[in-house]
């Protein structure tokens, strides 16, 4: 079973405000779960959402002159 995490958890992983999770959620950008009225965001979802955006580097090769 997942960890659900609060928005303030969240923010935490993410290193940022609570304002972003919260528009993440509203925007429908990741996975939640309602328990009553408050929301929690399962581990696994945050992890998805840092991989789906992780930016990697470019590894460029030098073209060699002939």
């Amino acid at each position: 079973m997942d960890r659900l995490l609060d928005v303030q958890e969240v923010a935490e992983v993410l290193g940022t405000g609570v304002r972003f999770p919260r528009r993440l959620i509203e925007e429908r950008r990741i996975t939640f779960v309602k328990v009553g009225r408050h929301v929690r965001i399962p581990q696994s979802a945050v992890d998805e959402y840092i991989a789906a955006n992780t930016v990697h580097r470019v590894v460029r090769r030098l073209r060699t002159v002939a």
